[in-house]
């Protein structure tokens, strides 16, 4: 039932959310956010853009969706209101000590893998490998929420941002009839 209720909210939340562009609130959807350079209130830049990488690397058009800007977004309000695949997966707020867990992990292991490089100076193919290794837990001396649960938690977010919305629905060629109920299957 959450997870309903969850997809339910997200098709809503996504249209329209608060963000500060030049110091002024704005509604923006977090594609919006991302074009007119809104600032974070949570994350920092380094990690914004760890996870812009992630993000796109795991959903493509996630880092345009403005997958960085949901997360920062989410981070933000009371876990009682947060749509992150963190809450649904019984992280324990805040949600932040997760995710800056998550990128100081992908990071350091990163650097130590490559000469010092961060996961956004890798090139593609360079990226893909390391990526494979988090999500089949094979990478050496990581440190920090299991590569495979972080694969999947930001993969989750990433799908959302990118499929959560009328314009995602409308890629997939799936009709948006929010006066329909789900149906039980029982």
């Amino acid at each position: 039932m959450i997870q309903s209720q969850r997809r339910d909210l997200l098709k809503g939340a996504l249209g329209a959310l608060a963000f500060t562009v030049g110091g002024q609130a704005l509604m923006l959807t977090p594609r919006e956010a991302r074009a007119q350079g809104a600032s974070f209130r949570v994350l920092k830049t380094e990690e914004a853009e760890t996870i812009e990488v992630l993000g796109e690397a795991l959903v493509l058009d996630a880092r345009k969706a403005g997958i960085a800007h949901f997360i920062d977004h989410h981070l933000s309000v009371p876990p009682e209101e947060c749509l992150l695949e963190a809450r649904i997966m019984n992280v324990r707020p805040p949600y932040s000590n997760f995710y800056r867990g998550a990128v100081g992990a992908v990071e350091r292991a990163c650097q130590a893998r490559h000469g010092g490089r961060r996961l956004i100076e890798l090139n593609a193919e360079e990226a893909r490998a390391f990526i494979d290794d988090m999500r089949q837990n094979k990478i050496e001396g990581w440190q920090g929420p299991p590569g495979g649960f972080v694969y999947f938690i930001l993969r989750s977010d990433a799908v959302d941002v990118v499929y959560g919305t009328m314009e995602g629905y409308a890629k997939l060629g799936i009709p948006y009839m929010p006066h329909i109920a789900p149906q039980k299957s029982w």
